[in-house]
């Protein structure tokens, strides 16, 4: 196909570009046009961009994953090394790096990115194919493998490195390889061709990001034929491997937003709400079971053997994401943060170089993150995410612009119409509920702001010029429609009083315990904060009052949570097993008691730590 030009690129790097999508209400802003302050997410982002991407470079060389390519073009004589779907762990953090090209123009980032594109587009085979597992012998393999060997799954990733490269640089020869491949996917699978799904769901949610990035039917198709052998519109539950469901619904959401069909939206607002209702931790991640890295039964959340994968926590997260732009709605909103904040961020050590694959709730064993995981799919999920944070965090529809999640940032985009906008935010969230948006149109325009009222907020004030402002919430987002000038300032208010969560008591795991939560936090207590208590034995009184206190030196700067806890005494002697009542403890001796935020846990040296306490009335 022929090249495109300068003059045909758009070099604004979208999560998902859904300007155009029809069924879609609430559009992502480009990642380029935010741009974070001394917040939050800026800190984390900068250590992704400075230690986790090289480190995770330097790392998949050492395991022969960029080698794989060498040996295909011939460039290098080398055993193929890793699993077989090694090759989308490259082009995840392909991804990731260009991502980060999208908001900082990192020299070195780009330089190690142009090594690996030369590497990739040179294994490319003359028909479009490339895949560094069936090559040489297995050549003749290709297709015949497709529900255990992920072909498909290292496709779709393929497409999505390439697409956020194009549009991040404008560069096309990345972008053109892929396309190749995309067409050769066309011409191989589809009505009467290969009428077969891959195993691990990915390529479909990429195929419609390639249609929405070329406009070619055909990408678009090929995602419905396979949504479509997925029988989704058949689905009641999202069940089986955790990350493999979630991506499916992403596909299905994506799709859903190009073509409106009734019974994909039906599915998804049933499984959303099985999800959601009865299969999700918490701290938002997903997967019960360590065998087949599978959902549970509904209630059925484990702590202590909690799988919780962060890819199936950033699926998660990417799936709310998509069904937050499709209905406008604060649940999903509310999903993307916990996710963010919580299991997501739980995955990946606070320098950003060591990895967390599963992501339990109970912790009494030696459990580390490490800097490689045989299967390295978890650490190349995260470097991407955590570059596309600004992109999550606004959104622009018809009606105004939307302010998702909150964090200390500028944005610098346009209204639908196309008249230019600026938002200065600034905030200490998610340690203090305090937000001012200072909003200053081009011109000035009559539009709605909508402040998204997290879930979890019990009380809030809103100040606009300095005047009360008294609006109705809607779905989780209050609007303010009327006629903006420049500089007009919005002060936002949410209280952020200590929690103690219950669960469903059909959660079994959970009876009789609570989990300590402030603002979108979930917090555990771990042993380097707790030196005398045995984590097992403590228990909190539901009369008990914690405290929250800014430690700036504490874990990178986190608010800690101070109460008191009881650890019983005189059990050690009991049996095991015996009479309802026979035992009688001694009196309950009291401790005080630090909470810390669950994502920072284990990294401070081996540690026990639970995030579930029982409770005593």
């Amino acid at each position: 196909m022929a090249k495109l030009t300068n003059a045909d690129l758009s070099t604004e790097s979208f999560i998902i570009d859904t300007r155009k999508s029809p069924y879609n209400r609430v559009s992502s802003v480009p990642i380029g046009a935010v741009k974070l302050g001394d917040g939050f997410w800026k800190p984390r982002m900068e250590a992704n961009r400075l230690n986790g991407i090289p480190a995770l470079l330097q790392q998949l060389e050492a395991h022969g994953a960029i080698d794989n390519f060498r040996r295909v073009s011939g460039r290098k004589a080398v055993e193929r090394q890793g699993p077989v779907f090694t090759d989308s762990d490259v082009y995840k953090w392909m991804e990731g790096a260009a991502l980060v090209l999208a908001t900082t123009k990192d020299p070195a980032i780009k330089s190690a990115l142009d090594g690996v594109i030369d590497e990739v587009v040179a294994a490319q085979q003359e028909d479009g194919y490339l895949n560094t597992y069936f090559w040489g012998e297995r050549a003749g393999e290709r297709f015949t493998k497709l529900e255990s060997d992920h072909e498909l799954y290292c496709a779709g990733h393929m497409f999505q490195a390439a697409i956020a490269h194009h549009r991040a640089t404008g560069e096309t020869k990345f972008y053109d390889c892929a396309l190749r491949l995309a067409d050769y996917l066309t011409q191989e699978f589809g009505p009467g061709k290969i009428e077969q799904v891959d195993g691990h769901a990915e390529v479909e949610m990429a195929l419609t990001e390639l249609y929405r990035a070329t406009g070619k039917t055909s990408y678009l198709d090929l995602a419905g034929f396979l949504i479509n052998l997925e029988r989704y519109e058949e689905r009641k539950q999202i069940t089986g491997h955790a990350v493999r469901d979630g991506y499916i619904a992403a596909s299905a959401t994506d799709y859903y937003a190009e073509t409106g069909k009734p019974g994909i939206k039906n599915a998804l607002d049933i499984v959303w709400k099985d999800m959601s209702s009865s299969k999700v931790y918490i701290t938002g991640g997903l997967g019960a079971r360590y065998a087949g890295e599978a959902m549970g039964d509904p209630f059925e959340l484990p702590n202590e053997n909690a799988y919780a994968e962060t890819c199936a926590t950033i699926a998660n997260a990417m799936w709310s994401f998509r069904l937050l732009g499709v209905h406008g709605q604060g649940q999903y909103a509310d999903m993307l943060e916990t996710s963010l904040y919580n299991g997501f961020l739980s995955g990946v050590s606070l320098d950003t170089t060591h990895w967390f694959y599963m992501n339990p709730l109970g912790c009494f064993r030696e459990y580390q993150r490490s800097p490689w995981h045989g299967c390295t799919c978890c650490p190349t999920n995260v470097v991407r995410t955590l570059a596309a944070i600004p992109g999550y965090m606004y959104g622009v529809s018809n009606e105004g612009v939307w302010v998702h999640l909150y964090d200390d940032s500028t944005m610098d985009y346009q209204l639908a119409d196309g008249r230019g906008i600026r938002i200065d935010q600034k905030t200490h969230y998610p340690w203090d509920g305090g937000v001012r948006l200072t909003v200053a149109p081009q011109t000035p325009a009559n539009f709605s702001l909508y402040l998204r009222v997290p879930g979890w907020n019990r009380e809030m004030s809103v100040e606009v010029n300095g005047e009360e402002f008294k609006g109705t919430i809607s779905n989780g987002y209050l609007e303010i429609r009327r006629e903006w000038k420049a500089d007009d300032v919005v002060a936002l208010d949410l209280k952020m009083p200590v929690e103690m969560i219950e669960a469903d008591p059909r959660v079994i795991d959970d009876a009789g315990r609570i989990a300590l939560t402030r603002g979108p936090i979930v917090f555990c207590v771990e042993s380097p904060d707790n030196l005398n208590l045995p984590l097992r034995g403590i228990s909190v009184s539901s009369k008990d009052k914690f405290e929250a206190d800014y430690d700036p030196k504490l874990l990178g700067g986190v608010v800690k949570l101070s109460g008191h806890g009881e650890v019983a005494r005189g059990l050690d002697e009991a049996p095991l097993y015996r009479p309802l009542g026979s035992v009688k403890s001694e009196k309950p001796q009291q401790y005080p008691l630090v909470a810390i935020p669950y994502y920072a846990w284990a990294n401070r040296g081996i540690s026990q730590m639970q995030v579930w306490i029982p409770v005593r009335k």
